[in-house]
């Protein structure tokens, strides 16, 4: 799928990957372009500048009964959506001791978010015989996130949902990539690394931390070529082939990774 002439909306689209997506897709030609996100002031400062073509909504990912209205209200600006980039997500950076409450939100809003844009936008893109779904599930859903286990459980259901919506509906028109980037220069891995959590030190270590805009131009790449992995680093791919071919070896060699960031 090409963007020009396309109606996008983007979750997350306040800032980060998701704000520099929606400038892509404008750029691109898009004919619309909804900037979501859980900070409405935020958004409509990234919608702002894109001009008449796009607008922001104010939408918490993990209510669904929002998620219906944000497909509501694009489909009554633009008349249809053809693409949905489930792109909002969350980190918890602490292990199995995560609460209880910070477990529920990370399922919410890394997973079932994407459970409820497929459950809205379905229906019309299958009567129309076409639609792409984008999710953002991070490298950690094909490999781990050293120190993060919510995030790396919620990333792993994420793509395992991916995996189901393509099979089930790639016959009938429906096309789903998966966005797994390592490190990106976001506030998300800012943040972590400013609060020392070993997966933030671990992925900031492991390779080159690339620009939301340089995920942004291997998204549109991955999308014109109807790619279902999309793999701004395409170191990824040789980890999660050495992953598969020798699982205890990767194992091990993540253990010796995690000791080596844990270290003062």
């Amino acid at each position: 799928m090409r963007m020009a002439g396309r109606v996008v909306v983007v979750t997350g689209g306040a800032g980060g990957i998701g704000a520099a997506l929606a400038r892509r897709f404008a750029a691109e030609g898009a004919e619309g372009v909804v900037v979501a996100d859980i900070d409405g002031a935020a958004a409509d400062a990234v919608a702002g500048p894109l001009g008449e073509r796009a607008i922001a909504v104010e939408v918490d990912v993990a209510d669904e009964d929002r998620v219906q209205a944000l497909v509501a209200a694009a489909e009554a600006r633009y008349g249809r959506i053809d693409l949905f980039c489930a792109n909002a997500g969350i980190t918890v950076g602490t292990g199995i001791e995560a609460s209880g409450a910070e477990w529920a939100r990370a399922w919410a809003v890394n997973v079932l978010s994407h459970v409820y844009a497929a459950r809205a936008v379905l229906p019309a893109m299958l009567a129309r015989g076409e639609g792409y779904l984008l999710h953002t599930c991070s490298a950690a859903g094909l490999l781990t996130a050293v120190g993060d286990a919510p995030y790396t459980v919620t990333k792993h259901a994420a793509l395992g949902l991916a995996e189901w919506l393509a099979i089930t509906y790639g016959d009938r028109g429906i096309r789903v990539s998966a966005l797994c980037p390592q490190g990106v220069r976001t506030p998300m891995l800012d943040d972590g690394l400013a609060a020392g959590h070993v997966g933030a030190l671990v992925t900031a270590a492991s390779g080159a931390v690339l620009t939301p805009d340089e995920v942004a131009d291997a998204v549109v790449d991955g999308l014109a070529a109807e790619r279902f992995l999309i793999l701004p680093h395409p170191e990824v791919a040789s980890y999660t082939r050495k992953k598969a071919a020798d699982p205890d070896a990767w194992l091990s060699a993540m253990r010796a990774l995690a000791a080596r960031a844990d270290s003062p």
